[in-house]
């Protein structure tokens, strides 16, 4: 009788379901996990630090979490590292569980990829005590589980159609909001449809960004607080009203919008604010539903409306301020100088992974998204660190379809320290990421090498040293430089953008461009608004 170990069942399970890349840390008693991962025909990338392999509940998306835990013959007794670790991922995931026996592991990775895909997308935890890395079990007794077919995709109610077309076609100052799920529905031509049919502007959450391209006429993303406040009717495609957008509360929306909300997750329908119109389904599909609708009784929204030409002038407005900064001749550089540079040399099909702060925000606005799905950031819980780990995916998946897309990723200094070491990850894969780290000295801001001297001759710098500083002028091009990629110290726009030029030419290795800018350069002021 031919048997299987613990390791080969649940690479050959994963395998079954379609699994390509395996991303992780591997020690006792995953070692032999990673292993037969990579004879079933699994790539596996080992990474330098756990945090930047996964991050999906909050930001939607499937991602199956496998564990090593104690044996299960040393539960109980302070074996090493013992911890309810499926109790504790139940918390923090759709689905935690260990399989109770050899036997149940095909069917427990089923489940766990499966749960990870149906509904609202998250992560999944299978848990696998050590003593079943290697038993071993006959094959015959291990149910063959084949893989789970693709997630089922949700009409909204007819009447829940109609009601929102109602809505709309009332509405004097209507907004689309384009959110990630509607990028993770593959809505791009139904919303692009919606948007040219009815003349409609558009706004785009960060990782909706590309959905319907930046440089759209009808997209109104440089009058974002203008387009929030003064929308009495806004349609929510794939988009949660939480902090990212203001929770829909006054004073950055009006008391009286009313929205339309389209959402694959029932219980996200409401929250914070009860719908005009609620419609349950998967974005892509109820978009269809609406366009079906509209072209029985066509509808377009005026061009010539008093909405469109105050959407316009705030637009123009920002984005001579936005110049203007960009245009500063000073030196060091501030956010939007850095920014009008890189953003001029970006290719247009290329994919901007991007954390920070300011660096985050300001990059948001200024470096434009053309296809979807191309850009990822910190995401919904504004996580510090994930950055690098997304840029080591995103170029892997190039790598092996060969689409000839760069990967650009754009750190804040202090976003870049959480994660750094991957660069190690990069230069041992030979993936040609571009890094560009905005260094700003801190966090927020910092201050410059001259006033850091004079904080060391005061005292103790745990004492003297603003919580925000950072080592002034780090040389993080150096780090990159010791793996083996390259690395380019940045002062001056024409430094930026030879460098840039450079490292977009180079497709053998990663580069780092460690972009010195203005420790106290900020984001343009912000401006209050009242609703009129």
């Amino acid at each position: 009788m031919e048997e299987r170990t613990g390791a080969q069942l649940i690479a050959e399970a994963l395998r079954a379901q379609n699994v390509e890349y395996m991303f992780g840390i591997v020690g006792v008693p995953v070692i032999e996990v990673a292993m037969a991962a990579q004879t079933a025909g699994i790539k596996y990338v080992g990474m330098r630090n756990e945090q930047a392999s996964v991050q999906s509940l909050c930001c939607s998306r499937p991602v199956l979490v496998i564990g090593g835990s104690s044996d299960q013959n040393q539960e109980t007794t302070g074996a090493f590292q013992e911890f309810p670790q499926v109790e504790a991922c139940r918390l923090y995931s759709k689905f935690s569980a260990r399989p109770s026996s050899l036997a149940a592991i095909p069917s427990v990775i089923e489940k766990a990829v499966r749960s990870s895909m149906y509904g609202r997308p998250g992560a999944c935890y299978v848990d696998i005590p050590g003593d079943m890395v290697n038993a071993k079990i006959e094959e015959v007794k291990v149910r063959t589980v084949s893989c789970c077919p693709p997630p089922p995709v949700g009409l909204a109610q007819y009447n829940a159609i109609a009601g929102a077309i109602s809505v709309l076609k009332q509405a004097e100052r209507p907004l689309i909001i384009i959110g990630k799920g509607a990028a993770y529905s593959r809505a791009e031509a139904e919303i692009l449809q919606l948007v040219e049919s009815c003349e409609l502007p558009f706004l785009p959450t960060p990782m909706g960004k590309g959905v319907v391209p930046d440089d759209h006429p009808n997209c109104v993303a440089a009058a974002r607080s203008r387009a929030l406040l003064q929308a009495d009717v806004v349609v929510l495609l794939g988009a949660r009203l939480n902090w990212i957008l203001h929770f829909g509360f006054p004073p950055r929306f009006s008391p009286q919008v009313k929205i339309i909300q389209v959402d694959l997750c029932a219980e996200e329908l409401g929250n914070n604010m009860r719908p005009a119109a609620a419609l349950l389904g998967d974005i892509r599909a109820v978009v269809s539903q609406l366009l079906e609708e509209l072209q029985k009784k066509p509808w377009k929204y005026p061009a010539n409306t008093e909405w469109w030409k105050t959407l316009k002038d705030k637009m123009a407005s920002n984005a001579k301020m936005s110049k203007a900064m960009a245009l500063q001749p000073a030196l060091p550089m501030n956010y939007y100088t850095a920014f009008h540079h890189i953003s001029q040399l970006l290719p247009k099909d290329c994919i901007i992974v991007s954390e920070g702060a300011n660096t985050m925000d300001i990059g948001r606005t200024m470096l434009l998204n053309s296809l979807p799905r191309h850009r990822l950031d910190a995401g919904t819980f504004g996580t510090m660190g994930v950055g690098l780990g997304f840029a080591i995916a995103a170029a892997l998946l190039e790598k092996t379809q060969g689409s000839g897309q760069r990967v650009v990723c754009v750190e804040g200094d202090s976003a870049f320290g959480f994660s750094g070491m991957e660069v190690e990850t990069m230069c041992r894969y030979k993936l040609p990421v571009v890094i560009i780290v905005i260094n700003n000295n801190g966090i927020y801001s910092g201050v410059d090498t001259d006033t850091w001297r004079e904080m060391e001759k005061m005292g103790d710098l745990t004492n003297i040293a603003p919580p925000v500083t950072l080592l002034p002028d780090a040389r993080y091009d150096e780090v990159m430089r010791a793996f083996g990629g390259k690395g380019y110290l940045v002062q001056t726009p024409e430094e930026l953008r030879s460098a840039l030029q450079e490292s977009l030419a180079d497709w053998d290795r990663p580069s780092l461009l460690n972009v010195l800018i203005d420790p106290a350069s900020d984001r343009k002021q912000q401006v209050s608004l009242s609703v009129e």
